[in-house]
């Protein structure tokens, strides 16, 4: 009874964090007066830097003595992992310039879900593969691509009925970049997958278990917030943008970032704690989840803020149709849970 209350407690902070980061990003509608790098590194700097830094000391104990036990080589791997996922990012918004959000989203999301599920799964954990949960596992990471690939379907469908399609300067490129930055971007659930020592010297020195993950997101995501800042002040450098930030009613884009920021990062938050509810196999079982939970969310925030008006309705179906399989993939996940 212990086991499925708890299971159930991570499954509810999975569907909050789902929720949250699939619509973190609704802000940016409203921030028209900075171009897309003000925001964005503005975003970094509370979402990367500060928030992790604050809550990573404040609710961890002897946070420094617990890095100094788990070793140099430990800390260093996950910070590399930060570095890559940071640096995925990167490679997503120009892969979006390239070959449109559409087919980037399933794309990267897709190899996301399936790396950041299946490398914890056969590295970590080899002798669940051919076990009932291993198996139940690998089947809805496969429901999850296939979700997401009808998702990029619709998109690209909607693109074209409404006229917005449009030669892309080099479709090769971008499918390069989408697909360096859908393997890079599972880097951030390996990251915490690969921080196992630095959770036990924690949970040793005081850190109740459900915040101890906070420890492994401050160097992870301080590595990862790099690549992100460099490329906003080349872009703002590029664009000569720097100076939107002091433009005549741009004052409340501040507290919209901040609010961004703070959606982001409890979502991640949420999602990290929520991996130490689910046994064993719980950062291989989460990530699959919380991917197929932003695509469900971002979905319905796209179809009700009218992303989806003038499109017809078959990309709407189409749509429709692959929420529905991620739906299903979330159950299979979840049975998957509880059969360990």
């Amino acid at each position: 009874m212990q086991e499925m209350n708890r299971s159930a407690l991570g499954f509810s902070m999975l569907f909050l964090a789902g929720a949250m980061n699939g619509s973190f990003a609704l802000p940016m509608k409203f921030t028209r007066k900075w171009a897309w790098e003000n925001t964005w590194a503005i975003w970094t700097l509370f979402a990367l830097f500060l928030f992790p830094f604050l809550l990573a000391y404040i609710t961890v104990p002897q946070l420094n003595s617990a890095y100094s036990q788990a070793g140099v080589w430990v800390v260093s791997l996950v910070a590399a992992c930060g570095a890559g996922w940071g640096i995925a990012q990167v490679l997503f918004g120009l892969a979006v310039e390239a070959i449109g959000i559409a087919l980037t989203f399933s794309v990267v999301l897709g190899l996301s879900a399936a790396l950041g599920s299946l490398i914890p799964l056969f590295r970590l954990h080899p002798d669940e593969v051919v076990s009932p949960a291993g198996l139940a596992a690998i089947a809805g990471v496969a429901l999850v691509l296939v979700g997401v690939g009808l998702c990029a379907v619709a998109g690209r469908k909607r693109e074209a009925a409404r006229g917005t399609t449009k030669a892309r300067t080099s479709v090769t490129g971008g499918l390069v970049f989408c697909a360096l930055s859908g393997v890079l971007a599972s880097l951030m659930n390996f990251g915490l997958a690969l921080g196992g020592p630095i959770l036990e010297a924690v949970q040793k020195n005081g850190a109740p278990k459900l915040w101890s993950p906070n420890a492994v997101f401050f160097p992870l995501m301080l590595a990862g917030g790099l690549p992100n800042l460099v490329y906003c002040i080349y872009l703002m450098r590029k664009n000569n943008t720097a100076n939107r930030f002091r433009e005549v009613g741009s004052a409340s884009h501040w507290f919209l970032v901040a609010f961004m920021a703070v959606a982001w990062f409890g979502s991640t938050i949420l999602y990290g704690a929520s991996t130490t509810t689910l046994g064993q196999l719980g950062t291989v079982l989460a990530w699959p989840l919380f991917m197929s939970l932003i695509v469900i969310t971002a979905s319905i925030c796209g179809a009700s803020t009218g992303e989806w008006k003038g499109a017809g309705r078959q990309p709407f179906r189409i749509m429709a149709a692959g929420v529905g399989v991620l739906i299903v993939a979330i159950f299979v996940l979840a049975l998957s849970s509880q059969m360990r």
